[in-house]
């Protein structure tokens, strides 16, 4: 079972661990996440899904808003944030370890 703290940031898909792994890059404001989020996940996030995840992220303290800059508003990851990521990125990194191992696939190549 997760943990509280990291509850709902388990799949890869997941839009609260897509917008961390965007912001750890630096901030950004909410189109320029889904761009991002696009190009390294393939994930297409509608508005609600990304404005939702991200008052739900807010509202955790593991982002935060930053002044508005023309008419958008940029977010950047917290340190809790940070925090959260990385165990979550630690925890994926072993099944996929598993997972390369199990099935013979070279390591660094999932293709």
């Amino acid at each position: 079972m997760a943990k509280k703290s990291t509850a709902g940031l388990r799949r890869a898909n997941d839009p609260p661990l897509l917008i961390l792994t965007s912001l750890a890059g630096g901030p950004k404001h909410g189109y320029a996440l889904a761009q991002d989020i696009s190009g390294f996940a393939g994930v297409e996030l509608s508005p609600g899904a990304l404005y939702g995840a991200i008052a739900r992220l807010e509202e955790r303290g593991l982002i935060e808003a930053l002044p508005e800059v023309d008419r958008r508003r940029p977010y950047r990851i917290t340190a809790a944030g940070s925090a959260q990521l990385a165990e979550v990125v630690r925890s994926m990194r072993r099944v996929v370890d598993a997972g390369t191992l199990r099935l013979g696939l070279p390591h660094g190549r999932l293709a």
